[in-house]
């Protein structure tokens, strides 16, 4: 790594880039192209080859960025391999898996090897070079990309079987990779310098195997340390990423030390030590969800260096000799993706219809195969440069049509769910209760006194309310075991922003996986009786209150913080709290100082897509954002009015 003074001016350019590359993947994705395609263009517009920006010289001396980027990536992929989550779908998930890794590197490899005629940087070579290349292909082809499969997703609200397994095979595939290439390049790297391939040379792979476990298991526990420490989140997070370079610097020296003073070269894989140690902290320690949130917040940040300083690399008199090579590799590996899905999920005995779209959901690459493939231009690099810029061609190709496929799989498996309501306010909130007893009937006529319009369904047909007041709210003769189109009209169930569930678990079930499936109403609130129910209900993001726990919970808070608990249980009458939906388009991007509010209206939060915001002044409002405010009823409703649809 350079001197920092000699380093100053390309980091400046550098930023100037990546700044850059922000806007334009933001603009590709308006124009239904993934981001990281933008930030490769921005990439590629100010490399060598075009406006030299950031000529060959600024991206060697910046290749620390990439290494700090890999071992980040590598974490990412062990993060995402959360055993949990896969409980029930192994049969399927590993048929599934091992025919997709067969098939996909067998038939990748020897077509490189049965084409290398008409691929530049192989034509000449030696029969063991094509071999170490054609390894290093079949390789990287098989990874996935569980960034864009994760995205698509979450997009879509999908649930359910295919969804279940095309996520985990994902998640596995992009692990099990980088154990095949760290393989797969020790098996290279042998052929290269023409070590023959005897029971020395898998003795010498399973001793570097192995010393990749140690070192894991050893960045795992310094990890511990890091995670557990009572340091600011954002200096956790440099330490995360210091640890993960330093593991890329500490396997370069390693190599250099054994190629000079040991018999053999000894190639402990960096990628596979980082990947395995994010494995461990998420399923094997306390710290998984902090461990999360710091990928999740970085993971950005760390895609646009990486993939920007990918494109900038790119050699692009090499990528137009190359295209159609990346283009015949594409249908290969397209071709070996839909043989090996389909024949994994018939011997898992899934369904034909899932098998026959099974491939569609494992098209995408991303981070992990940009990543191998710099891995392999740096380890060697008497043709690693062209081999990355064929790799990356193919990869681009397969991130561009990857994420249609899926989404055209998703919604033909019905897997996908409707979204609730995100922009459009008319003035009036409604909400649906189903049960009546006199907490639900509490809750109705306390929803009333705030202005919600409120229906409450009964399953008795001779019901009737204790007082009058509530007659005209309630519907009897609902049939909740076996509801249909004619009670959600009756309820006018796709206007409700609320359901409020009071009947019998199995009851409440039912219903919240209902309006989930086919109104994906915002907010789901059930009354829970017995545990068992609780992971199921969790799985539809239902809002749950468990009456075992939650005086106790109360008294608590009361305890540590009776003042707040007070307001916020309208302890103060002349003060409520209420969630309202911005939905002004000309407030969008407006600072909330420059808000003529009520002066009684406090804006304790903003709930914006998964995040949550502690609001200050300089806080810019959005389209669709759900703002938590307190104050009075007559205060609250002007805001209403401010803030809905002009």
């Amino acid at each position: 790594m350079q001197q920092i003074p000699e380093l100053l001016p390309f980091l400046a350019a550098f930023l100037l880039v990546t700044l850059s590359a922000s806007h334009i993947g933001e603009f590709f994705t308006k124009i239904k192209l993934p981001k990281i395609t933008g930030y490769l263009f921005t990439g590629v517009l100010v490399g060598a080859f075009m406006l030299k920006f950031l000529p060959q010289e600024a991206v060697h001396n910046l290749h620390f960025i990439d290494e700090i980027s890999l071992g980040f990536i590598a974490m990412a992929a062990g993060n995402e391999l959360f055993l949990p989550e896969l409980k029930g779908k192994f049969k399927s998930i590993g048929f599934t898996t091992f025919f997709l890794i067969l098939i996909t590197f067998v038939l990748t490899s020897v077509t490189v090897f049965l084409i290398s005629d008409y691929i530049p940087f192989t034509i000449g070579m030696p029969t063991t070079s094509l071999l170490a290349v054609a390894i290093l292909t079949g390789a990287l082809l098989i990874a996935r990309s569980p960034s864009s499969a994760i995205a698509i997703v979450a997009e879509l609200r999908a649930k359910g079987p295919y969804t279940q397994i095309m996520l985990g095979v994902t998640v596995i595939m992009d692990i099990i990779v980088i154990v095949i290439f760290s393989i797969s390049t020790s098996i290279a790297d042998a052929l290269l310098l023409g070590v023959s391939l005897n029971v020395n040379f898998i003795l010498l792979l399973l001793v570097e195997m192995a010393l990749a476990v140690i070192n894991a298991y050893i960045l795992y526990r310094v990890l511990i340390l890091i995670l557990g420490s009572k340091l600011h989140i954002h200096i956790k997070t440099f330490l995360i990423l210091l640890v993960g370079y330093l593991i890329f610097v500490l396997a370069t020296f390693f190599r250099e030390f054994s190629a000079e003073h040991m018999p053999y070269e000894l190639l402990v894989e960096p990628l596979l030590i980082t990947m395995i140690a994010g494995f461990l902290i998420t399923n094997y320690s306390k710290y998984r969800t902090e461990f999360h949130q710091i990928l999740s917040k970085t993971g950005p940040y760390i895609y646009i260096a990486f993939f920007t300083l990918t494109g900038a690399s790119l050699k692009l008199d090499v990528l137009a000799k190359i295209w159609p090579i990346a283009l015949v590799m594409v249908t290969v590996r397209l071709f070996a993706i839909t043989i090996g899905s389909f024949i994994g999920g018939t011997t898992a005995g899934d369904p034909l219809s899932h098998n026959k779209l099974k491939w569609m959901g494992f098209v995408t690459q991303a981070g992990v195969a940009l990543g191998l493939a710099k891995e392999v231009a740096d380890e060697f690099p008497a043709f690693g440069t062209e081999f990355a810029t064929m790799i990356i061609a193919v990869v681009v190709l397969n991130q561009i049509f990857g994420p249609i496929f899926l989404k055209y799989a998703i919604n033909k498996t019905e897997e996908a769910h409707a979204h609730g309501k995100t922009a459009q306010f008319d003035g009036v909130r409604n909400a649906i209760i189903f049960g009546v007893d006199p907490q639900s009937l509490a809750l109705a006529r306390q929803l009333l006194t705030h202005h919600w319009q409120v229906k409450i369904a009964c399953t008795d047909e001779k019901f009737k309310p204790p007082n009058s007041d509530l007659e005209d709210h309630i519907i009897c003769g609902c049939n909740v075991t076996d509801i249909g189109k004619d009670t959600f009209a009756q309820l006018e169930a796709e206007n409700a922003e609320a359901v409020i569930t009071m009947l019998s678990d199995k009851e409440n079930l039912h219903l919240c996986e209902q309006f989930y499936e086919h109104f994906g109403t915002q907010t789901l609130i059930t009354r829970l009786h017995e545990r068992d129910y609780l992971e199921r209900f969790q799985a539809l993001d239902v809002l749950i209150v468990d009456p075992g726990t939650a005086i106790i919970s109360l008294l608590e808070q009361f305890v540590r913080a009776p003042t707040a608990v007070s307001l916020l249980l309208s302890g103060n009458k002349d003060q409520m709290m209420t969630e309202i939906m911005m939905a002004d388009v000309n407030l969008h991007d407006t600072y909330l100082r420059n808000l003529r509010l009520p002066a009684d209206i406090l804006i304790l939060s903003i709930h914006r897509g998964d995040d949550v915001i502690v609001t200050h002044g300089y806080t810019k409002l959005k389209l669709g954002d759900r703002i938590t405010i307190i104050g009075s009823q007559k205060s609250i409703d002007h805001v209403m009015l401010l803030t809905e649809a002009g």
